[in-house]
C-alpha cells in the first residue's frame, strides 16, 4: 500500500512539473517536430501493414458471421465503424507504444544513468522542457494522425479482402463504408488517440527519468514503461468509450 501511494505521488509530481512547463512549449518547437517525425513517420509503415491486414480480417469475419443473415453492404460498415470507434486508435496506440514508448524510456534512462540529465541542469537547461515536453506533445500530435492513416489502411485492406476473396462488388463495399457514417464517431476515435499519445509520452518519460542501477535499470524501466502504458491505454479506452459514445 505504501509503495502504491508513493508511486501515485511521484507520478502526480511529475505531471505537475510537466503542466508548469507547458507555457514554455514555444521554446521547444524544433524538438517537438523531431518527435512528431520519430513517432509518426517512423511508425508509419508498421501501422499501415498491421492495420491493412486487420481490416482484411475484420471484413472476412463480418462476412463469415453474417453469412445468409446480413446483406453484403454491412461488411464495409463493420470495418469502418470498428476502426473509427475502437480498433483504429487502440491498435495504433499499442503498436506505437511498443516501438516508440520503449525507445523513449530507454533513451532517457540511458541519459539518467550516464548523468547527462544532471549535466543539463548544471548548464541551466530544464530537463522537463528539453526532454519530456517535446516527447509528450509530439506523441499527442502524431497518434491522431497515425490513427487516420490506420483507418484508411484498414478500409483498403477490408476492400481487398471483400472484392478479391469474397467476390463482393467494390461499389457495394464502398456503400457500406458510407452507410451510417457519423462524424462524432470519427471525432471520438481521434480524441482517444490524443489521450493515448499523451499517456505514452508521459509514462515513457517518467520511467526514463526514474531509472537507476545501470544498464539493468534501463532494461527494467523500459519494460515497466511499456507495461504501464498498455494497461493505462486499456483503462482509458473503457473510460473514454463510456464518455464519448
Amino acid at each position: 500500500m505504501k509503495n502504491t501511494l508513493e508511486y501515485i505521488g511521484n507520478v502526480t509530481l511529475f505531471i505537475k512539473d510537466v503542466v508548469f512547463t507547458l507555457p514554455k512549449t514555444h521554446k521547444s518547437i524544433h524538438l517537438i517536430i523531431e518527435q512528431v517525425y520519430f513517432v509518426g513517420i517512423g511508425s508509419l509503415l508498421i501501422v499501415i501493414v498491421t492495420t491493412f491486414f486487420c481490416g482484411a480480417v475484420t471484413a472476412y469475419q463480418a462476412a463469415f458471421q453474417g453469412k445468409d443473415y446480413l446483406p453484403d453492404v454491412y461488411i464495409g460498415m463493420a470495418v469502418i465503424k470498428g476502426f473509427m470507434i475502437e480498433l483504429g486508435p487502440l491498435l495504433t496506440a499499442i503498436i506505437v507504444s511498443g516501438r516508440c514508448g520503449s525507445a523513449i524510456a530507454a533513451e532517457i534512462g540511458a541519459m539518467r544513468i550516464t548523468e547527462q540529465i544532471d549535466a543539463l541542469e548544471t548548464l541551466g537547461i530544464e530537463p522537463v522542457r528539453y526532454l519530456v515536453l517535446p516527447r509528450i506533445v509530439g506523441s499527442a500530435i502524431a497518434l491522431p494522425l497515425l490513427t487516420i492513416v490506420s483507418e484508411l489502411s484498414a478500409c483498403i485492406g477490408g476492400g481487398f479482402c471483400a472484392v478479391l476473396l469474397m467476390n463482393i462488388k467494390l461499389t457495394t463495399y464502398i456503400e457500406g463504408l458510407r452507410f451510417h457514417f457519423m462524424q462524432h464517431e470519427l471525432f471520438g476515435g481521434l480524441v482517444k488517440a490524443l489521450v493515448f499519445g499523451i499517456l505514452m509520452g508521459l509514462m515513457s518519460t517518467y520511467y526514463g527519468f526514474k531509472t537507476t542501477g545501470g544498464s539493468e535499470g534501463v532494461s527494467k524501466s523500459t519494460t515497466q514503461s511499456v507495461v504501464s502504458i498498455l494497461i493505462l491505454i486499456i483503462i482509458f479506452d473503457f473510460i473514454l468509450a463510456r464518455i464519448l459514445f
